[in-house]
């Protein structure tokens, strides 16, 4: 009896894990030396496995915001946030990829 609870408790970890990772994107950002990464969730707008996880290392704000995924999800305020892009500059490269 104890083993079947366990199954059903792996059973129910490993669907939490994968509904967890098909509602959010997993954000990495990190200056370029440092061995430390700073993570951010953003909720998708859709279940999927696109860009689940993404790294913000050396790409460009405009290649970032043409990701219409991360774009929905609000990737731009995320870039304002961290002072990558103004908030004027964002709206115009949101605007831009519409």
């Amino acid at each position: 009896m104890g083993s079947r609870i366990k199954g059903w408790l792996l059973i129910a970890a490993a669907g939490m894990a994968a509904y967890f990772l098909l509602s959010h994107h997993i954000i990495f950002y990190g200056r370029e030396a440092s061995v430390v990464q700073n993570v951010y969730l953003l909720n998708k707008t859709k279940l999927n496995l696109n860009h689940t996880f993404f790294s913000l290392h050396q790409k460009k704000p405009e290649a970032i915001l043409k990701i219409r995924q991360l774009r929905e999800a609000g990737i731009g305020e995320l870039l304002v946030e961290l002072s990558l892009v103004t908030q004027p500059e964002k709206d115009r490269l949101e605007n831009l990829y519409r």
